[in-house]
């Protein structure tokens, strides 16, 4: 089943957050980024790694009896007491601080970068160490240990890619090699055409224009370095994707498969982010090689969230827009899709309601807030649900609420933009002049919300 209106809260550290724990994401201390143990500046909604007042889906699913899995990136705590077997899990494999090098563990000069296996550090060693395949084999791993066990399990699987740098192996680079020479502006209007004929966008929303910081492809002189960016941005998706057909066959083949709810989503939309500024490239590597450290940057970002304005970080469309896709065989109708609004704090609930766990008032003598999402057991098995009544979103400064078709967006400092989303979700209407009622709603909710959840940095 692919969902076409699911929705992220704009940026890895939040979106992780509000997945593990069912809350938005400043209820769980990771309103903004991750902060380093030398960097805290107290608690609340910014704190920079999950407070006390939230409890994992790990924690809840073991304490129904669930063996509990991590492989990948954490990016909620990296405090050795915050790590993932502090939270729930039972076996850890992964990177627990952000984005680093696919070959190694690099570290910036204001960053010391973090793996570790279980509760001791890990270092990468060998030159056929690349990170997504660590994580993938991983995975694979615990599936496998996992075969004859009475319990069922959780295995959270939680890949860096294609977060820059861009780094990927040259077989699968040169599967792409050549195919973006024809630039992101056709490739933007291919792509929307695509979604048009796939039913996962309506005729009535218009493509987006390209973003004005944007050049023509005509008007670029280096085209050759611009489409092997892009070439080694979809070779790390589609190492990827080996790697998630790797775990779906172990499913297979220790008979766990039809007995096993699979999700796949992103934690942000498309990132617009240079790293040049870093200085960590070495001078003459090309992208995806090792040394190189560069990113796609904005104007393949632009062409990555089609039809949708803006980029990770901010909460328009092209923001926290997510492909989420769900599997599980003899409970999905193979081949649906679902149209109606979700987020990445449901994922919470759907494991709550499937597994019989009860979201707690209190875990470990702790006061626990209450759960924001909502199940979507409803709608993996054929049916409907009530929707959300309102959604709301904050990231630095970035702002936003959903209310049925309308929702009402901001940049940090930029004006109040009001959007019909049945007509308009490509936001290219702002509806605020004319609808000054809605959109007088839409802002008070917001303001409520912001002023009860701890809202500081607008």
């Amino acid at each position: 089943m692919r969902f076409t209106q699911f929705y992220n809260v704009a940026r890895c550290c939040p979106s992780r957050a509000s997945l593990l724990t069912g809350l938005y994401p400043h209820d769980a201390g990771m309103g903004a980024m991750v902060t380093t143990p030398e960097k805290r500046r107290g608690e609340g909604p910014y704190q920079g790694y999950l407070n006390d007042r939230c409890v994992t889906m790990a924690e809840l699913l073991k304490g129904a009896g669930y063996s509990t899995y991590m492989s990948g990136k954490w990016h909620v705590g990296e405090a050795p007491e915050h790590w993932p077997r502090r939270r729930g899990f039972d076996r850890f494999f992964g990177l627990v601080s952000g984005g680093s090098s696919y070959w190694e563990l690099l570290q910036e000069p204001n960053h010391k970068r973090i793996m570790a296996l279980d509760d001791k550090p890990y270092t990468p060693e060998g030159d056929r160490f690349y990170m997504t395949d660590a994580f993938s084999d991983h995975a694979v791993q615990y599936i496998e240990e996992h075969q004859g066990r009475a319990e069922p399990f959780l295995l959270y699987l939680a890949y860096t890619a294609p977060h820059w740098p861009l780094h990927a192996w040259p077989e699968d680079i040169d599967r792409y090699r050549g195919l973006y020479d024809k630039g992101w502006d056709v490739l933007r209007e291919e792509r929307y055409e695509r979604e048009l004929a796939l039913g996962i966008i309506d005729r009535k929303w218009a493509l987006s224009p390209r973003d004005p910081e944007v050049p023509a492809w005509n008007d670029v002189d280096n085209k050759e370095d611009w489409s092997l960016r892009m070439a080694v941005y979809a070779a790390m998706v589609d190492r990827m994707d080996q790697g998630i057909g790797r775990v779906l066959e172990a499913l297979r083949r220790t008979g766990a498969d039809k007995n096993t709810l699979v999700f796949f989503l992103s934690d942000n939309g498309g990132c617009h982010e240079s790293v040049e500024a870093r200085n960590l490239n070495t001078p003459g590597t090309k992208p995806g090689e090792r040394g190189s450290f560069v990113a796609y940057k904005r104007p393949w970002a632009n062409a990555s969230n089609t039809p949708f304005r803006m980029f990770k970080h901010y909460i328009h469309e092209g923001g926290i827009s997510t492909p989420c896709i769900a599997r599980w065989p003899g409970i999905i109708e193979g081949g649906r899709m679902s149209h109606e609004p979700g987020i990445i704090m449901d994922l919470m609930a759907t494991a709550c309601e499937e597994s019989g766990a009860a979201y707690p008032e209190t875990f470990e003598g702790r006061s626990i807030r209450p759960l924001a999402g909502k199940s979507l057991s409803p709608i993996l098995r054929g049916g409907t649900r009530a929707p959300h009544d309102w959604l709301f979103w904050e990231h630095y400064g970035n702002k936003g609420a959903r209310h049925g078709k309308w929702k009402l967006v901001a940049t940090k400092d930029g004006a109040w933009g009001l959007y019909n989303m049945e007509e308009d979700r490509t936001e290219l209407h702002d509806l605020s002049a004319s609808a000054p009622d809605t959109a007088k709603e839409l802002l008070s909710a917001w303001e409520q919300w912001a002023a009860r959840t701890g809202v500081t940095t607008v």
